[in-house]
């Protein structure tokens, strides 16, 4: 066949000819003289046997069968060359769209995610926050990360991290309350969960007490509340140990609540891929929960 025939670098010297109408140009290129690009040119065209230039007294023009060969040429090289400096800037990331609830994100995860990236650069996280409240196949989601007891419907639920509860506050409202029973002078700042309070007071002795406060949606917005001293909140302390160690909050009583685990979550009916399992042991490894 013609094109096993046909060799590239005369092909490349046609197509950068071409290009610049100019031999001069195309010589400069490629690094070759003009008098050799313009011998690889002719060798393309006897083999060819057909004409790729008007040869003019001052300068050159495409043939009609040049102007047809051009394009493709071009096309081509441009796709070897993208190629080749997607081989030079490493291997091909795959892409990872994750649904995070915004407290795990920010209180967890987003610490860690340079440690992820540094272990697998081909994996490219797009995240997604959300209140819990997830549909993985409408919002268009590999997987997600989301509280609860583990229990959702058509879809696989691996342990990431246990969330033990504690009531937080901040430290000039620490020092009012001493023993559970202060609690019932100040506001108890709550969740959408509205068991959470009368579970842990019951934990605590404290079972005739009503929590009344404020109820909020966000994990985040309600330890906002609690650290600007608004009352006292039932919060995951692993997600909030960086507002611990630096004093926002305080815990103000040892006494903890087991409301569930956080989960990475992904529907059963979707073809597990490597970089989801590589995310997924990325996750129990760091979150230390195995079962």
């Amino acid at each position: 066949m013609l094109r096993s025939q046909l060799p590239l670098h005369a092909l490349r010297a046609f197509e950068a000819a071409a290009r610049h109408q100019n031999f001069t140009r195309a010589a400069l290129e490629l690094c070759v003289s003009q008098a050799a690009l313009s011998h690889q040119i002719r060798s393309l065209e006897d083999r060819m046997g057909t004409a790729l230039f008007h040869r003019l007294p001052r300068g050159v023009a495409l043939t009609d069968e040049g102007a047809r060969l051009y394009p493709a040429l071009n096309a081509a090289f441009d796709r070897i060359a993208a190629s080749l400096d997607r081989l030079v800037e490493g291997p091909a990331q795959t892409v990872l769209h994750v649904g995070v609830v915004g407290t795990f994100a920010t209180g967890w995860l987003l610490p860690r995610l340079a440690g992820f990236s540094a272990r697998h650069p081909d994996i490219e996280l797009r995240l997604q926050t959300h209140n819990n409240r997830i549909d993985l196949a409408g919002d268009g989601l590999d997987l997600a990360i989301r509280f609860g007891d583990g229990d959702w419907q058509g879809q696989l639920c691996t342990p990431v991290l246990d969330a033990p509860f504690a009531p937080l506050c901040a430290p000039a409202l620490a020092r009012t309350v001493m023993q559970p029973q202060d609690l019932a002078r100040v506001p108890l700042l709550r969740s959408y969960r509205s068991d959470e309070w009368p579970r842990w007071l019951r934990a605590a002795g404290m079972p005739g007490l009503e929590a009344r406060g404020p109820v909020f949606d966000s994990s985040l917005t309600l330890a906002s509340a609690a650290a600007a001293g608004s009352g006292v909140a039932l919060l995951p302390l692993k997600l909030f140990e960086q507002d611990l160690a630096q004093g926002r909050l305080v815990q103000v009583f040892a006494q903890t609540l087991e409301l569930g685990r956080y989960w990475l979550t992904q529907l059963r009916s979707r073809p597990d891929s490597e970089a989801a399992a590589r995310f997924r042991h990325w996750l129990q490894a760091e979150g230390g929960v195995t079962a």
